[in-house]
């Protein structure tokens, strides 16, 4: 496998980073996942405007232009014969000292990986996801605001940790205000008499690309879709309710905390927005080749 490290592509044996790299000290960084479909990597631009974005809001600098970092994924594709898989794209502080101060670093380190991935096996596709809502709150807006993709995910890897305690694949956050925030990696949506909700980024949700998206081809496809606070009461009541990812896709949850959903199997606008984003998936997208 290549990697791409710095601003070049090397053998995986060699893709190494110092022990003194704040973003393995610190988790001092910001990063993308991003999916390739039939030779087009999906939503390239709008993922690296979020890195980017993520970047500026910790005050990182990125040692290179969009334009060549869209070529280094494509390029990184390229070199692992990928034409449907995942891409991580990472961006570290660099090495710096044992201190936390950044301005320390040397250069921010660049890392782009391109491989295969599949989050949950197909029969939860097929049939369903249970989830739990778990004690650990999403982070505070004003402490580490959701809209930046940090590589800081211990937040999210504690939730998860309760969720598979629980017998659970997934699970439910809620904010400060014990209103719904996401999963531990995905966002949620609710859906009752047709009408679509999912809450806002101030509900302490990441604002997800794939979420976007679906949000789109919902609103394309004549559906009522809105961004509002939601209680769990919202869920429990809801006649259907799934979550969005750029790993996991589009999969539906047939039960929350015990509660069954829309008869305990995936719903109509579930599979009908599942097969509009696959289909946007495998036809946009910036080319490999």
């Amino acid at each position: 496998m290549k990697i791409f490290l710095g601003d070049k592509l090397v053998d995986e044996k060699d893709a190494v980073v110092s022990v003194f790299d704040h973003g393995l000290l610190y988790g001092d960084g910001v990063f993308e996942g991003i999916r390739a479909y039939n030779g087009r990597v999906f939503l390239l631009d709008e993922h690296i405007e979020r890195l980017y974005d993520s970047a500026q809001a910790i005050a990182l600098k990125i040692p290179m232009t969009r334009k060549q970092m869209k070529q280094a994924v494509v390029d990184t594709c390229k070199a692992n014969e990928i034409s449907d898989g995942y891409i991580r794209l990472v961006v570290t502080r660099g090495k710096g000292t044992l201190g936390l101060n950044p301005y320390l670093c040397d250069k921010a380190e660049v890392i782009i990986i391109a491989a295969k991935i599949q989050l949950y096996p197909q029969e939860l596709y097929d049939n369903g996801l249970k989830i739990v809502t778990v004690g650990t709150i999403r982070n505070h807006p004003e402490a580490i605001n959701p809209r930046i993709k940090s590589l800081n995910y211990l937040n999210n890897v504690i939730a998860k940790i309760e969720a598979i305690n629980a017998g659970c694949m997934e699970c439910l956050m809620l904010n400060h205000k014990g209103e719904v925030a996401e999963a531990s990696g995905d966002n949620i949506f609710a859906v009752k008499n047709g009408v679509i909700t999912t809450p806002p980024s101030t509900c302490g949700a990441l604002e997800g690309l794939t979420r976007n998206k679906v949000m789109e081809l919902a609103r394309e496809a004549g559906y009522e879709m809105r961004e509002a606070p939601m209680a769990r009461y919202d869920l429990y009541v809801a006649d259907e309710v799934f979550l969005t990812g750029t790993a996991a896709e589009i999969i539906s949850v047939v039960d929350v905390d015990k509660r069954e959903i829309g008869g305990g199997k995936p719903g109509e606008i579930t599979r009908k927005l599942a097969e509009l984003y696959h289909q946007a998936a495998r036809s946009e997208g910036t080319p490999i080749e």
